[in-house]
């Protein structure tokens, strides 16, 4: 069983710290910025000598006690905003039909995957059947005008025509080229079938169907949306700060997004926009300090000073500690400690425990 040696004596200077507001939401990100310089001296924790609690070994394994070794870490100025996970540009398509007309047929389901390029349904519309028209007649017309200059062109060599009459033909069989290629570009752009009787309703990018309002044999407006597709490879998370924090994030800045399951993923700030609404939607924040980032749970509060428990070859040593910031479930601790160290972070409480009970006995 721990037991408890006498108590020195304890001081401890609170750093001034802002603990950043975790709002409602899919997740957080935490956007660092330029740490300034190091605390003063005056912000030391205590040097007396720590209490220790004793322990066994096999103490620590049934009372489940976690060890953590202590490392540097930086809070660098976290910024934290709640934040929803949409599309980013080019990662969505809405999907509408270029012509008015009748669904005549649906090839694709929702949540069903589709690729670049491919047809999910054709549209039957007259418009299709006027833009066909104008594309059949438009290559007709340069046709006739290519055959016209070969003529042209055979009596010019033989000396029949002037060649004022060859310039005119050449003229005008490119001018019906031209007029060719803009039809068969326009037939194109609105997706006209070979036949001229329907128009291609065409997914831009590769993903899986999020939306699918299109119905068999409904006659649809060119601006209705029949599908949407999102690729959930090209998505990005859109985070809402206070207009003060957001003069002091720049793109770049190095970011980690925590979801719902509380994974999180380390991300880059793209932009920052001016489109914010600081009513609704806010975070304190606190300038950096260097210091060791340590679990919140590693942290105890004994005779109203913080502190953690170093593991030493006997058991632990309480050490009085000042904490600068306590964010998202952990504590900067920018005095008390050294790089190296191990000290209990889960189940720490089980220690001060009993210290107070060794208290309590005495």
């Amino acid at each position: 069983m721990p037991t408890r040696s006498a108590a020195g004596p304890r001081n401890l200077m609170l750093g001034v710290a802002a603990v950043a507001l975790l709002g409602a939401g899919y997740g957080v990100a935490k956007l660092t910025t330029k740490a300034p310089p190091a605390p003063p001296a005056a912000a030391t924790a205590s040097e007396a000598a720590p209490s220790e609690v004793k322990v066994e070994a096999s103490y620590l394994k049934v009372s489940n006690i976690g060890l953590q070794t202590i490392t540097a870490g930086d809070f660098g100025g976290q910024v934290q905003g709640s934040g929803s996970v949409v599309a980013a540009p080019g990662g969505e398509a809405v999907l509408t039909a270029h012509a008015g007309g009748t669904v005549v047929r649906v090839l694709k389901r929702l949540g069903e995957p589709v690729r670049a390029g491919e047809t999910l349904a054709l549209v039957e519309s007259r418009e299709a059947a006027l833009v066909a028209g104008q594309r059949g007649a438009a290559d007709a017309r340069a046709t006739l005008a290519v055959s016209t200059l070969a003529r042209e062109k055979r009596l010019f060599e033989q000396g029949v025509t002037s060649r004022q009459d060859y310039e005119t033909a050449k003229a005008g069989a490119d001018a019906a080229r031209a007029e060719a290629a803009g039809a068969r570009a326009a037939a194109g752009a609105s997706r006209v079938s070979a036949d001229g009787r329907s128009v291609a309703v065409v997914s831009p990018i590769s993903g899986r169907i999020t939306a699918a309002p299109a119905t068999l044999g409904a006659f649809v407006q060119p601006e209705s949306e029949l599908f949407r597709v999102a690729d959930a490879r090209e998505v990005q998370v859109e985070v809402a700060v206070s207009p003060q924090d957001a003069a002091r994030i720049q793109p770049g800045a190095a970011a980690m997004v925590r979801n719902a399951a509380g994974v999180e993923i380390a991300a880059t700030v793209r932009s920052v926009t001016p489109t914010l609404n600081p009513e609704t939607r806010s975070a304190t924040v606190g300038t950096g300090q260097p210091g060791f980032i340590l679990p919140d749970e590693a942290i105890q509060s004994l005779e109203g000073k913080d502190v953690v428990f170093v593991r030493t070859p006997t058991g632990f040593a309480v050490r009085p500690v000042v904490v600068a910031t306590r964010s998202g479930g952990q504590a900067l601790v920018v005095s008390g400690l050294k790089a190296g160290e191990s000290v209990a972070s889960r189940n720490a409480f089980l220690l001060k425990a009993e210290i107070v009970k060794g208290g309590d006995e005495e």
